[in-house]
């Protein structure tokens, strides 16, 4: 007789893993999914920026102070080394922004960024170039090392009796509109429950049942040089422009009369942008970036040699000594929503089909958000999940359904 889960979690990146644990913590029977045995997504290459001060409205400060009140245990909890610390964040101000201006558009964070001037700035942080900056703020932040707190959840998964399988979903089990298990290259699975966790590639998944959502992604790309790259290099804050095109790239990309530029490869959304920073891991891996391209298809080719090329100039202006170190170039896939909340629900009007994406920022909800749709999972109601629904992007939708 073949066997059939509680919940199938599509995804093993951060969030999947999380969710995975969480749903296993009560007493579920859960499979997760990931189609690389190495990890290849945004986990893998993720800065780790825990930014619990960014909450500007109740429901995000309600999140945040729960997530990192979680990740301050978290290590105790999975027994296991999720490397969290907390360091300064320097939100660097170029020349052509006004400084008190930036500083009053973080003014309603559930904590407010201090401004602070160039001096101050480079005092704590070295690597600064003082000519490239008109100023900056500063803020206290969490890290963790996205890489070992996903192993950690692996752990503490498999602990509560969790299946892990590496297999690529290749399609949906369905009878009407109840969805009854996956296709997967190794075969399929059964589950009463299945919830998409795959970040940028969860639109394309849910394509393949011809279900339409309100989720997008960016390319994002970075340059990774390894402890062994580079000399004794130490950043000691993490590095962020407070201006951050992404976020008006992202506002652009996903109007809803945009939308349809998604469903055809080959579409350019919007033009590219790219926000200078870099954060150095606690294992000393040093990531800077980010150039984001958002792109129709999810397997688009870009060249990495001119994006590179970029990235070490732009960043080399403010952190000149990261410039010509040694490193490689890589992509993923971020994902994020319309209004920057994740995609947290049953996907209406279907029955065993569901969703927890879009966590471009902030990471830190993710564990209060996973936690909080488990014990939906087991029949309890929760008034901020429901708020996270999918069904609040309504679309002018001719779904045909299967």
């Amino acid at each position: 007789m073949m066997k059939s889960y509680d919940w199938i979690v599509i995804g093993g990146g951060i969030t999947g893993a999380t969710l995975s644990y969480e749903l296993a913590k009560q007493g579920l029977s859960v499979l997760l999914l990931e189609q690389d045995k190495t990890l290849q997504n945004a986990t893998r290459f993720s800065y780790g920026g825990l930014s619990y001060w960014l909450g500007t409205t109740d429901l995000t400060r309600q999140l945040c102070q729960e997530g990192i009140t979680i990740h301050r245990q978290l290590s105790q909890e999975l027994d296991a080394a999720t490397l969290f610390r907390e360091l300064d964040v320097i939100l660097t101000i170029l020349p052509e922004d006004d400084p008190h201006k930036v500083a009053q558009s973080y003014a309603n964070c559930a904590i407010p960024p201090r401004l602070i001037t160039v001096a101050e700035a480079c005092e704590r942080e070295p690597l600064l170039n003082k000519d490239t900056i008109a100023g900056a703020l500063t803020v206290s932040q969490g890290q963790i090392s996205p890489e070992s707190t996903t192993q950690a959840y692996y752990q503490a998964f498999t602990r509560l009796s969790g299946e892990i399988e590496i297999a690529q979903v290749t399609g949906f089990l369905q009878e009407n509109y109840r969805f009854v298990g996956v296709k997967t290259n190794q075969g399929n699975y059964h589950s009463a429950n299945i919830v998409v966790c795959a970040g940028g590639l969860s639109r394309q998944l849910l394509k393949l049942a011809e279900i339409p959502i309100s989720l997008y992604y960016t390319h994002a790309e970075l340059v990774e040089i390894l402890p062994t790259q580079h000399d004794r290099v130490s950043l000691k804050t993490i590095i962020m422009q407070a201006v951050l095109k992404r976020l008006r790239m992202e506002g652009e990309a996903s109007q809803i009369e945009g939308d349809s530029l998604w469903d055809k490869p080959g579409n350019i959304v919007a033009p590219s942008i790219l926000d200078a920073g870099a954060i150095q891991l606690p294992d000393g891996i040093i990531r800077f970036g980010q150039l984001s391209r958002v792109l129709s298809d999810p397997y688009a080719k870009v060249d990495g040699k001119e994006s590179e090329t970029q990235l070490r100039h732009q960043v080399g202006n403010i952190l000149p000594s990261l410039a010509k170190l040694p490193g490689n170039w890589y992509e993923c896939l971020v994902a994020f929503t319309r209004d920057r909340l994740p995609l947290i629900g049953k996907i209406e009007p279907y029955e065993g089909i569901h969703i927890f994406s879009g966590f471009s920022n902030p990471l830190v909800l993710v564990p209060a958000l996973a936690r909080r749709f488990a014990h939906v999972a087991i029949a309890e109601k929760d008034d901020l999940i429901e708020k996270l629904s999918p069904s609040r992007f309504v679309k002018d939708q001719s779904t045909t359904h299967p």
